[in-house]
């Protein structure tokens, strides 16, 4: 199959385990050593922040909507930069925004494409 095919499948498992709250999925996903850079505050948060706050129920998702996705593939990195709307809560507080995530993959022969670094800011 085509790496940039392969990556696609890949983000959009991605957004399909985060829409269900599959920490399994997402524990394959995302790569142990992720920064994840995000709103509201510009922190950066861990692999471990991510599938915490999907196990506890801090954080789920009701809606995943993709516009747009675009993908690059060189060797064994991609980036995919993903623009759709968000819907769900957090914390007992719902939210909805349209969001730009910038991803980072390396591909693995063994455990396929996993996110390494992640940015998300309003669009």
């Amino acid at each position: 199959m085509d790496p940039v095919d392969e990556l696609r499948i890949a983000e959009r498992r991605l957004q399909a385990a985060q829409l269900a709250g599959n920490v399994e999925e997402l524990d394959r996903l995302i790569d142990d050593r992720l920064v994840y850079t995000g709103p509201p505050d510009g922190r950066c948060y861990t692999k471990a922040d991510d599938l915490a706050n999907h196990r506890s129920g801090l954080q789920s998702m009701t809606r995943v909507a993709e516009e747009d996705l675009r993908i690059l593939v060189d060797g064994r990195t991609g980036v995919t930069w993903f623009l759709g709307t968000l819907e769900g809560s957090f914390a007992g507080d719902p939210f909805s925004a349209r969001l730009r995530y910038t991803r980072t993959w390396i591909h693995d022969d063994t455990l396929g494409w996993r996110i390494i670094a992640a940015h998300a800011s309003p669009a």
